[in-house]
């Protein structure tokens, strides 16, 4: 079985950077976005040419993907996938012109189709979601902070719940961590990965505390 992992943040969070220690040789880098990466030198790292990169936000063609490295390119080891919002808006706005309820039900499953397919890969493979967060306060000051949806059916289906490692990336103090305890989120990892409440935003480090589990 394959691992998933959500690491979600705001907008400037540090969710792509935090990759930029992944070894290119054993990733694939989907940009879901097609923005680029956002550290020097990435071109030289991640290319069509070099079979590690796609920039798409098609559902369909991602899930095609994920199937051909699974088993065809066993030299990779981590796929990520940045972000599930870019396909999701991506698709709303492609069908932004349709007014009926079928419509939020195919972008959900959409979205939780990729998910639930990326649970079913190959032992020694793990797929990283990046996603944007979003954070609702009630009158009472409450706070919750959870991966931000597009639709109240991917609310109702949790796309968190699919995984069993979801990290929060914020800068505080001008320094970059992910959150590793559930504090008013919906942030989870697996009992004994981590002792620290907030560790070093480096996707590396995370896949090496996750190795046994």
């Amino acid at each position: 079985m394959s691992k998933t992992i959500i690491i979600m943040g705001e907008s400037g969070a540090g969710k792509t950077t935090s990759m930029r220690n992944l070894n290119p040789e054993t990733t694939f880098y989907v940009d879901a976005d097609k923005k680029g990466l956002n550290w020097k030198g990435w071109k030289e790292q991640y290319s069509l040419d070099k079979k590690n990169y796609m920039s798409t936000s098609d559902s369909k063609m991602i899930k095609s993907l994920l199937n051909k490295i699974n088993a065809e390119q066993t030299q990779i080891e981590t796929v990520v996938i940045d972000t599930l919002n870019g396909i999701m808006i991506d698709e709303e706005f492609a069908r932004m012109k349709e007014k009926n309820y079928d419509k939020w039900q195919d972008l959900a499953y959409s979205i939780y189709d990729i998910v639930a397919y990326a649970n079913t890969l190959r032992d020694n493979l793990t797929i990283v979601f990046v996603a944007h967060s979003q954070t609702e306060r009630d009158d009472t000051g409450f706070y919750f902070t959870r991966v931000k949806t597009s639709g109240k059916k991917l609310d109702k289906i949790v796309i968190e719940s699919k995984v069993s490692t979801v990290l929060l990336a914020k800068c505080v103090d001008s320094k970059y961590i992910f959150e590793t305890k559930n504090n008013n989120s919906t942030v989870k990892t697996p009992l004994g990965a981590f002792e620290e409440e907030t560790i070093e935003n480096d996707i590396v480090k995370v896949l090496e505390a996750l190795k046994d589990y």
